[in-house]
């Protein structure tokens, strides 16, 4: 068969959360753009891959860019609202999600998507890509481009592009990462030939019953033994509950991460691919069988990825809908060799409780920032935690991560000129990957991609050569998902001076400091907060422990708060007494905790 012939200025591999980003950003800053999807559904970890309870980014000033449109998006999706379990302040039923990435691709006229893709080849003229190879569902394409972006979460699209890539673990000696293992242990211990990648997880969706939690206790089988044994089987089960009572198993300990023979995903064989594929599904689908059997039934396979492939197991409800996940989570792959590297200490805080990691500079003292993350550093083996150094502090009656900046640098190819990253394949160390890897983060480095290579496109230049303040001022001024390439702890999304402050900020670092506070400018706990659907008046005793965390003492029961607001946040931590209150916020009785975004009066 002749293989067609198309074009597009900027072409997407990979429909992982950063490619879709990519794509859609690329098309709204005008450039004719091609997204190419291996599976028929968008947003990899977001959707797809089930991992619907997302980690990091979680206080209002990182709600920015996309990350904090799809957030936005998804609370009125979901009528229940998005505080159903304790692993995060958001969660949501996969389809919800990918109804939404699926209405913003559908606005975008300069965007084209091809679902159920496979990359053949990629075609090189010196260091530029020039084309891409695939099978598609109307036969074998040949895809010529200006910008290439590889947005899938194994950065698959480096080998076929000759691009230089790290895969695996580098030595504390390499880059004096304070938490890397030492050479010597490297080539000695089995362990790191055995473990080259973080754990991946096959999400399987299960269905708690109605009404309360029927659990006999009576104990999970070989080999989940120990998977319940931190936390028990009610709280187990409620770690990623979702609304409707459908529940994310993506229990690390002793559950269904995957941990054997993942050299097998690198490998470039589809059939070793499909092996480890059909492993890993086979062990997750184990474990649910295993929690139903637990619970006496209480606990159901869950119908949560509708209609898109026939049943083929008892995971599989009357209609097709079915509970295993389309594809894996895969917390790292290949890492692109790009011009910045982000490394741990690139990650840690400054200094102590609400600091902020060092600001990327280039060799002109230019801020080179283009997305925030906050998540704390979290690496998946088997076996006992990884140790780690901190990078987390008590804020809003609760512990969140730190925040940091990715530099555009990471983005973009040392080698190949037209190549960018949009997914977990920056370029980032091993141990800098288990903060870099979560769905926010990633959603806004796609976004930061996408708008990178529809400026290139735009004037004809190499994304080496794009002024990184244009991308800045670019992301900042975005018209329907502002992005924030700095971290300012007391300026949320919402705030009236949130661009100015971005702006202002980014020519003169120096008036942050290290604990990314905006000088001189007290507030109202009540400044400019929106209202969220579902949100309710909730009156008692506030009462402050002085160790940063409150609970509300009402006329029926007792509640932890929490808020992701710096306004009430800074009102909370001046509290020395049990006081009167009237508060604004949502209950999440699997917390537990009341998450809280202003005061009544």
């Amino acid at each position: 068969m002749a293989i067609s012939t198309e074009r597009a200025a900027v072409v997407v591999w990979g429909g992982g959360s950063g490619g879709v980003a990519a794509a859609l950003q690329a098309a709204r800053s005008g450039a004719d753009t091609l997204l190419l999807t291996p599976g028929p559904w968008l947003g990899g970890m977001v959707s797809a891959a089930g991992v619907c309870a997302p980690d990091g980014n979680e206080l209002s000033p990182w709600q920015t860019g996309l990350w904090g449109a799809l957030l936005r998006a998804l609370r009125l999706e979901e009528p229940e609202g998005l505080d159903h379990n304790w692993v995060s302040c958001f969660g949501y039923r996969p389809a919800s999600a990918e109804r939404v990435l699926r209405r913003w691709l559908a606005a975008e006229a300069r965007l084209r998507w091809w679902p159920n893709c496979t990359l053949l080849a990629a075609h090189r003229r010196g260091a530029r890509l020039t084309a891409l190879e695939l099978e598609t569902p109307a036969g074998p394409r040949r895809v010529a481009l200006e910008v290439a972006v590889d947005g899938s979460d194994r950065g698959e699209l480096l080998p076929l592009a000759q691009a230089p890539f790290r895969l695996g673990w580098e030595s504390h000696e390499q880059w004096q990462e304070p938490s890397a293992p030492s050479r010597a242990r490297l080539e000695s211990d089995p362990f790191f030939r055995q473990q080259p990648v973080q754990s991946p997880t096959w999400v399987v969706m299960g269905q708690l019953g109605e009404g309360g939690a029927p659990i006999k206790g009576s104990g999970l089988a070989s080999p989940f033994e120990q998977a319940t044994a931190s936390f028990g089987l009610g709280r187990t089960l409620t770690y990623g509950r979702l609304p409707g009572g459908l529940v994310m198993l993506n229990w690390p300990l002793h559950g269904n991460d995957w941990h054997r023979d993942l050299d097998r995903a690198f490998s470039g064989d589809p059939g070793q691919e499909e092996e480890l594929a059909q492993a890993m599904r086979q062990h997750s689908l184990h474990f649910l069988s295993t929690l139903e059997q637990a619970t006496d039934g209480w606990l159901k396979p869950g119908h949560a990825f509708p209609g898109l492939t026939p049943p083929a197991s008892a995971a599989e409800g009357p209609e097709g809908d079915q509970s295993l996940a389309l594809m894996p989570y895969w917390r790292e792959g290949r890492r692109l060799v790009a011009r910045s590297l982000v490394r741990e200490q690139d990650l840690l805080p400054q200094g102590p409780g609400a600091s902020i990691a060092p600001l990327p500079f280039d060799d002109k003292r230019q801020v080179q920032a283009i997305a925030v993350g906050n998540y704390v550093n979290d690496h998946h083996y088997p076996g006992p935690d990884w140790p780690l150094a901190p990078k987390a502090c008590p804020w809003g009656g609760r512990w969140s991560g730190t925040p940091f900046t990715i530099p555009y640098g990471a983005l973009i190819s040392a080698d190949v000129e037209n190549l960018l990253a949009a997914d977990k394949a920056i370029g980032t160390s091993h141990m800098a990957n288990g903060a870099t890897r979560l769905q926010p983060l990633v959603l806004n480095v796609g976004q930061a991609a996408g708008l990178a290579a529809a400026l290139c496109v735009h004037q004809g230049i190499r994304p080496a050569d794009l002024p990184v303040r244009e991308l800045q001022e670019q992301l900042i001024s975005e018209a329907q998902a502002p992005a924030g390439p700095l971290p300012l702890w007391d300026t949320p999304w919402h705030h009236p001076d949130w661009r100015e402050r971005q702006r202002s900020a980014l020519l003169d670092p120096s008036v942050l400091g290290s604990d990314g506070l905006w000088p001189n400018a007290p507030e109202s706990p009540n400044h400019q907060i929106p209202a969220e659907p579902g949100e309710a008046h909730w009156s008692g005793t506030l009462h402050p422990d002085g160790q940063g965390r409150y609970q509300l003492t009402t006329a029926t029961d007792q509640w932890p708060v929490i808020t992701l607001e710096p306004q009430l946040h800074r009102w909370l931590n001046q509290l020395e007494r049990p006081t009167e209150v009237v508060l604004i916020g949502t209950a999440n009785p699997w917390g537990p905790w009341l998450r809280v975004s202003r005061l009544a009066r």
